[in-house]
């Protein structure tokens, strides 16, 4: 009797892992997907603070250019007023 109950508590045992294994293989499973997926948004925020980055420097650039060549036309303009 004592070997039927041990080959009984091994079936359950068994049967117990087996169905641990199974819902431990389906969490790393969602976990993966969740982690690939955490990695994809990552990526777009870091192209998007790229983008933004490049469009402040060309704000600048062009800021410095109008800010330049305002500058330029304002002394042109003086030398050829002042000339006369």
């Amino acid at each position: 009797m004592a070997d039927k109950d041990t080959q009984v508590n091994l079936a359950v045992y068994m049967e117990r892992l087996d169905s641990y294994i199974s819902s431990q293989n389906a969490l790393n499973e969602n976990l993966s997907k969740n982690l690939e997926k955490v990695e994809t948004e990552v990526d777009d925020i870091s192209q998007w603070r790229s983008k933004m980055y490049g469009a402040k420097s060309i704000l600048a650039a062009l800021g410095i250019l109008v800010v330049h060549t305002t500058a330029v036309m304002g002394s042109f303009l003086a030398i050829v007023t002042f000339n006369k």
